[in-house]
């Protein structure tokens, strides 16, 4: 079986600064935009990225280095692609490309990158990694040896890997810099698993499901964070496999998908009520979600179809139909494991990380954390170019998992045409009391920020 990213090239970011970074426009911006993103940039040097076989990409500013040092041993390896950071130096024979200092087009802040080859999905004592092999298990029992699985591909993917080859439209809001993660003009951090989706079947598989963590810049609250881990399945038919069911390609495909996904829900929720709902996704058609009814309520447990046939043809099966689909993990966990705030799947606190043990589905969290949110308004005159998640983005940047919540409270509009948002900020540690000082430090540092960063009049 041959790994999905599998050249050597290696990828040195360095003299990164613990700062928001707050995307501008890839084209066709003004020039007082111009003027506002630059002042952002954080000043460093990027990671690169890794490719398939084949040429690399063009990178903006890049230039190709060798060197002769033995790679340092804080360089990270994430599915044979080496990420190292400033004191890190490439083996011998690894070319790396090094993106230049103040890329416009970079978006990611340091706290982002960190996350990089923590891998929770791969912690058998994890709740994620025990849902994971839970799933497996499944798949195993009920397709014996037929799916192949991939947990360990490199985030970092082209932009015609994470939008083009999902037929992802080039105006879709996923694709703009207020939602996704550009590492330069033509890398992203994935946005979802299907990012590897197109290449697979490139490489022959034809049953196979991916898992691995994916970035989306997004809001702050107990059910949301800006990485967090997806599991893709896909299966492919060819035409002999439906040609005595007296249905068509796609018809054959929708049933297998529903039947093997219900199953699936009753192995991870026991016997439950479900039902489908039909829905868009732009490389699916039709397009499902399913839901389970649990613990009292409509509980959606994840999104999926039979795939685009333009997919298939672009990919080497032409006359074939296949189905994929979709689960986000921290969702379904904090279902399982009664887990109360999407942060603690982070936590290395031993009060958490004891309470799980492999092969243990749901064993319900008991709470170690009583210490109560502290809560902090803040008001300003937004501008034209400002977004939710420009906010969120420099909050977390300064506060870190310190945050619990950002969440707008009130907005007017006065007689000159000027609009005031207001926002309660919950700051909230899940392993410690926070002192007035430290908050109120907080609180001071991400006003400053806000105002310098997204160009705002502070109320």
């Amino acid at each position: 079986m041959r790994p999905l990213i599998r050249t050597a090239r290696c990828c040195l970011r360095a003299r990164a600064r613990a700062m928001a970074t707050l995307p501008m426009a890839p084209a066709a911006f003004s020039a007082s935009s111009s003027t506002y993103a630059s002042t952002l940039r954080p000043h460093r040097l990027l990671l690169a990225r890794f490719l398939p076989a084949g040429p690399p990409l063009p990178l903006a500013g890049a230039r190709a280095l060798r060197t002769a040092a033995a790679a340092a041993a804080s360089a990270v390896e994430v599915g044979g692609v080496k990420i190292a950071r400033e004191a890190s130096r490439p083996d011998v024979d690894t070319a790396v490309y090094v993106v230049k200092e103040d890329d416009p087009t970079n978006n990611v802040p340091d706290g982002i990158f960190s996350k990089i080859g923590l891998q929770l999905h791969r912690r058998d004592n994890h709740p994620l990694g025990i849902l994971k092999n839970t799933i497996y298990d499944y798949f195993d029992k009920n397709f014996t040896g037929q799916f192949d699985k991939f947990d360990d591909l490199c985030p970092l993917v082209s932009v015609k890997q994470n939008f083009d080859d999902v037929l992802v439209p080039a105006d879709h809001v996923s694709r703009s810099y207020n939602d996704t993660y550009y590492v330069d003009g033509q890398t992203v951090l994935r946005c979802h698993t299907s990012a590897h989706q197109a290449e697979l079947l490139r490489d022959g598989h034809t049953h196979f499901l991916v898992t691995g963590d994916v970035y989306r810049r997004d809001s702050i609250d107990s059910t949301h964070y800006p990485v967090f881990h997806q599991m893709e399945g896909f299966r492919v038919f060819s035409p002999d496999d439906w040609s005595g069911s007296g249905m068509d390609g796609t018809a054959y495909a929708a049933a297998d998908l529903k039947k093997t996904l219900e199953g699936l829900a009753r192995h991870l929720f026991g016997a439950v009520e479900m039902r489908w709902v039909d829905t868009y996704f732009p490389f699916t058609n039709p397009s499902f979600e399913l839901e389970i009814y649990f613990q009292d309520d409509w509980l959606e447990v994840l999104g999926c179809g039979v795939t685009e046939q333009e997919i298939l043809k672009r990919n080497g099966r032409t006359d074939h139909v296949a189905w994929a689909f979709g689960l986000g993990l921290e969702r379904l966990a904090m279902v399982l494991f009664d887990i109360p705030d999407i942060r603690l799947f982070w936590s290395n606190d031993k009060r958490f990380t004891s309470q799980f043990s492999e092969g243990k589905l749901g064993v319900k969290f008991k709470p170690f954390s009583k210490f109560p949110p502290c809560y902090k308004d803040m008001s300003f005159w937004i501008n034209d170019a400002f977004t939710e998640n420009n906010l969120c983005e420099v909050v977390r940047g300064i506060a870190g998992d310190l945050v619990e919540e950002v969440k707008l409270i009130d907005n007017f509009t006065n007689k000159k045409g000027m609009t005031s948002h207001c926002y309660r900020i919950a700051y909230r540690s899940m392993e410690r009391s926070l002192t007035d000082e430290e908050i109120n430090n907080l609180q001071l540092n991400v006003r400053e920020a806000v105002k310098s960063k997204l160009n705002v009049e502070l109320r």
